[in-house]
C-alpha cells in the first residue's frame, strides 16, 4: 500500500492502517532518534510520541511533502525537545561511553571470533566519531549515510535549501576525517 492511502485510511479512522504506518517507519523513527540523542530508552520514548503526534495530526497533512519528509520532521522537533528537557535536567558529556546501552546486533555466529571483535570495534569507533560531532552534523550524516534519504527530502526536513544541505554534509564529513 502507497503512503497517500495508508494516510487516507488512518484520516478515515483505520487503525489498522495506522499499525502498517508504524510497522513501516518504526525502525527508521528509531534509528534517527538514537542518533540524536544517543540513548537507545530516550529513543523509543521519542519513537513513541512520533507516531502519537502522527496519528493526531493526520488530518493536518497537507501532502507537499512525503509522508517520509513530513514524519522525520516531527521526529527531529520531538528529538529537539528531548534534547531541550535533557539539558534543563543535568549536563551530558558527548565523549562518555555508556557501557550499559543495548547493542543493535546480534550474534552473527557465522563471524570466527576475530571477524566479530573487528566488527564490534570498527561499530564502536563509528559510534564515537558520530557522537564526536555536533548534534546538526550528525543527523545530517544519519539522514543521507544511514537512512539513504536524498538531499531533496534532507532539504524539506530541516526547511533548508538544497545547497546548504549539500554544504553542511560536506563540512560534516570534514570533521569526520579529522576524528
Amino acid at each position: 500500500m502507497d503512503d497517500k492511502h495508508i494516510l487516507k485510511q488512518i484520516q478515515a479512522g483505520d487503525r489498522f492502517a495506522f499499525a502498517e504506518l508504524v510497522e513501516t517507519y518504526q525502525t527508521k523513527v528509531i534509528h534517527l532518534s538514537y542518533s540524536l540523542l544517543s540513548d537507545y530508552e530516550d529513543a523509543c520514548d521519542a519513537a513513541q510520541e512520533v507516531f502519537v503526534k502522527v496519528f493526531r495530526a493526520a488530518d493536518t497533512f497537507r501532502g507537499d511533502s512525503s509522508l517520509q519528509t513530513w514524519i522525520y520532521r516531527i521526529t527531529r522537533n520531538v528529538c529537539n525537545d528531548f534534547l531541550r528537557k535533557r539539558k534543563e535536567k543535568k549536563v551530558v558529556s558527548i565523549d562518555e561511553e555508556k557501557d550499559d546501552a543495548p547493542k543493535y546486533d546480534l550474534p552473527d555466529t557465522s563471524n570466527s571470533p576475530e571477524e566479530l571483535a573487528e566488527r564490534n570495534e570498527t561499530q564502536r569507533l563509528v559510534r564515537k566519531a558520530l557522537l564526536s560531532l555536533d548534534a546538526d552534523s550528525r543527523m545530517i550524516i544519519t539522514m543521507f549515510d544511514i537512512e539513504g534519504l536524498s538531499y531533496e527530502e534532507m532539504a524539506q526536513v530541516l526547511k533548508i535549501p538544497i545547497g546548504t544541505v549539500k554544504s553542511r554534509l560536506n563540512r560534516a564529513r570534514e570533521k569526520l576525517k579529522k576524528f
